[in-house]
């Protein structure tokens, strides 16, 4: 009874702020309940630890950004967070139920088409999500629904037939499937053009053999949006995405893999062996998929260090409200001048890759190439996510090295964000081509 009362006063909120945006022409709705003013949906300041701005002076927020932060924030604190602890230590959480209760609040399909269930709002609003759900207080949710929202899903929002978005997008943005996206490989990681995974098309199916590692949403998800071999041509021009039910004749869950971190998102390792799929489920144009991939890519790498930039903020604070009540040398630990002065390095590094990820949202809306911009941001949130973890660990001293305090799980969980969407060093590889300073041929 509890979570159902919950769940109607979410979307009370969920419609309110549909409201709002109607009044600003953003969003045609016709039928809501217990709406009561704006000014009671918008909060005065962001939600976020870091931040004192209001829509005002905010780069690129407005007022419907901060009310949709606002109601997301309501779920976090009452649906997830109470919950963490438990599904790291079992090491995977509810998808279907907490994609359930975010479907229903309209928080799967931001910048969705509205004939889909999506609201219809630009990518910015992806961004201010992300940013929200960095107050989750692990890193392995937030990126369970970053697959579902910003990695499996955009080239199907884009290129996808109706059909194909009827059956797969629509009830994944509603939270009734969940999804996962299948482009690592056990030999191609990175190094996405030398995937092997084949879909041969015999008739009007293809064929699907080989196999995907790193798979999250994997042991619970309803479909994958699959990256596979369709042809014999050039690496780049051979491949395809295609949308496969997981519960299709074929399709086996190998394992789910034991990570270092992110311990409540489960990560599989999927094979097909002859799995057979009608060609209709084909995203887009044959032999398309790697440059789909790439597109994706650029909301992914952008969606990850929005979502970390949260995170490395409460860190900070977290550690400025520890380090000011622990004594050494009777004295505050905060009072040391290098404990300080630190942390204040470190909340300007954060304040710089704000600025660098709101320019580069901001662009990116305009119908811009930042690929550039989402490589740099990615690399650079990548780094400071661990060097912010490795610092503040350092303050918490024996603390920081039990499993009962947020930074020694931000510590474990924020190293992936240098490996997975693509390493480092890929991330400086796409830079220096940008650049110009690769090697010639």
């Amino acid at each position: 009874m509890r979570v159902q009362t919950t769940v109607m006063a979410l979307r009370e909120g969920a419609l309110r702020f549909k409201l709002l945006l109607n009044s600003r022409n953003f969003y045609k709705f016709t039928s809501y309940v217990g709406v009561r003013s704006v000014s009671e949906n918008v909060s005065s300041k962001p939600t976020t630890s870091s931040a004192s701005e209001t829509a005002a002076d905010h780069l690129i927020y407005t007022q419907e950004h901060f009310a949709l932060k606002e109601t997301l924030r309501k779920i976090i604190d009452q649906e997830i967070n109470p919950y963490v602890d438990q599904w790291e230590a079992e090491g995977t959480f509810p998808a279907h139920k907490i994609f359930k209760i975010l479907g229903n609040a309209g928080f799967l399909g931001v910048n969705k088409p509205v004939e889909y269930g999506g609201l219809g709002l630009d990518f910015s609003y992806s961004m201010a999500v992300s940013e929200e759900l960095g107050n989750i207080r692990c890193g392995g949710i937030p990126m369970a629904i970053g697959v579902q929202t910003d990695m499996a899903t955009p080239a199907l929002a884009r290129f996808g037939t109706a059909e194909l978005k009827r059956e797969f997008l629509l009830p994944t943005i509603m939270g009734d499937k969940v999804a996962c996206l299948g482009v690592s490989e056990v030999g191609a990681g990175s190094d996405v053009s030398s995937i092997m995974t084949k879909a041969v098309r015999k008739g009007e199916e293809y064929v699907i053999n080989g196999g995907k590692m790193w798979t999250t949403n994997g042991t619970q998800a309803d479909w994958i949006c699959l990256l596979a071999n369709t042809g014999d041509g050039p690496p780049h021009r051979n491949k395809s995405l295609i949308c496969v039910p997981m519960k299709l004749p074929g399709v086996h869950i190998a394992r789910k893999i034991d990570k270092l971190g992110m311990w409540s998102s489960d990560t599989a390792q999927v094979f097909f062996d002859d799995v057979h799929v009608p060609c209709k489920n084909l995203i887009g144009q044959e032999g398309m998929g790697f440059t789909y991939q790439m597109l994706q890519f650029q909301e992914e790498r952008l969606w990850a260090v929005a979502n970390v930039v949260t995170s490395m903020d409460n860190i900070i604070q977290e550690t400025i409200q520890y380090t000011r009540q622990r004594k050494i040398f009777k004295q505050p630990v905060l009072y040391h001048q290098a404990v300080h002065f630190r942390l204040a390095e470190l909340q300007t590094e954060v304040e710089l890759l704000r600025s660098l990820l709101y320019r580069a949202t901001a662009m990116y809306i305009k119908g811009n190439d930042v690929t550039k911009l989402a490589s740099m941001a990615k690399l650079k949130g990548g780094r400071l996510a661990r060097e912010v973890a490795d610092a503040c660990l350092q303050y918490w001293g024996g603390m920081g090295f039990t499993s009962d305090v947020l930074v020694s799980r931000f510590f474990r969980d924020t190293r992936l964000i240098s490996i997975g969407g693509g390493a480092d060093e890929v991330m400086l590889g796409i830079i220096c081509k940008y650049m110009d300073t690769l090697p010639k041929p």
